[in-house]
């Protein structure tokens, strides 16, 4: 069996066992596997790499990129609104920044959590006081 050969077999394995869109449950993936997952082509992934600054795979000793389960999400993100959605290039890229700046301008979780709990206190405290007067 000849190399090409047994990489597909290898590849048709790998797709029957993970099947596309399911992200399984591991630290990194390699860029073949991400394409099984995703089912997009590795040299369109090394483009969005270039293109999109929320897809930034660590690189191993031996080179190889290795994508985190947040790159696989966020490729699978791009790929919807690219394909389905009918976005280009820079449309989406506009989209995911602006998405990215509502998250941090919105308030903080702790920041929400305070006042809620400052209210709460006050409102303890009154009905303390209540039922000292009775």
């Amino acid at each position: 069996m000849d190399k090409t050969a047994s990489q597909n077999t290898k590849e048709k394995a790998l797709s029957a066992s993970l099947g596309q869109g399911t992200i399984p449950d591991k630290l990194y993936f390699r860029i073949g596997e991400v394409k099984i997952i995703t089912g997009v082509e590795p040299h369109v992934l090394r483009y969005w790499e270039s293109e999109f600054k929320i897809i930034r795979p660590q690189r191993a000793s031996s080179k190889q990129r290795l994508y985190r389960r947040v790159d696989v999400e966020n490729i699978l993100t791009i790929k919807k609104l690219l394909y389905e959605d009918g976005y280009t290039v820079p449309g989406a890229k506009k989209l995911l920044t602006e998405k990215k700046n509502e998250k941090k301008s919105s308030p903080k979780p702790r920041v929400k959590a305070r006042s809620m709990l400052a209210e709460l206190k006050s409102d303890l405290k009154q009905l303390q006081e209540m039922l000292e007067k009775k």
